[in-house]
């Protein structure tokens, strides 16, 4: 398969499981969209210009046709208020994650890893910081906003958003490993043959 092929699977892959979490229509599996734009900013980072576009429109799109499909205004549902466009900066925090694990990548090793693990929480901790501020600053819903309240809401919510942008990650790391280790076999298998 050539890179420009991978590429073109890999984006579908990850619109697919998108519009499979984002909706919200399988309660026990959660949202994969913070994952998305991590593995996307991986492994699309030469598509960046237009691929990070293309997901930050579908993920409106999806939200738009859930909200407007409960029956309520896009406008009217309780997650929207103007903080929702710092989800642009946020998801962004995600696919720089995926772009900045991507340098000097060589292989899935014990390096590498650690480098996911690391880049993953700060850009998770970013992400959630746009994402969570937006929320909490605009939102009708926070009556009365305080530091305060800002800080525990901040801290109740980042260990399970983390989590779940780890559970996504770390499957896509186990595949990554399995297609590397495909690809070893069978260019040793090559080798022996000539």
């Amino acid at each position: 398969m050539t890179p420009t092929a991978q590429r073109a699977f890999i984006l579908f892959v990850l619109v697919l499981l998108m519009a499979a979490t984002r909706v919200n229509h399988f309660a026990a599996i959660p949202d994969a969209s913070w994952a998305v734009f991590f593995i996307g900013g991986f492994h699309l980072r030469r598509w960046s210009r237009w691929a990070f576009p293309l997901l930050m429109v579908l993920a409106i799109v999806i939200d738009v046709l859930v909200i407007r499909a409960s029956g309520i205004g896009y406008w009217q549902h309780y997650c929207v208020s103007p903080g929702t466009a710092l989800l642009v900066p946020a998801y962004f925090a995600m696919w720089v994650g995926g772009v900045l694990l991507r340098q000097g990548y060589r292989g899935a090793d014990w390096t590498a890893l650690a480098k996911t693990a690391a880049l993953l929480v700060a850009a998770v901790a970013v992400c959630h910081l746009f994402a969570q501020s937006g929320f909490y600053w605009t939102s009708d819903v926070v009556a009365a906003p305080t530091l305060q309240g800002w800080v525990t809401n901040y801290a109740d919510w980042f260990l399970p958003y983390l989590r779940t942008a780890a559970i996504y990650v770390g499957l896509a790391a186990a595949l990554q490993l399995a297609t590397e280790q495909v690809v070893k076999l069978q260019q040793a298998r090559r080798d022996v043959l000539r």
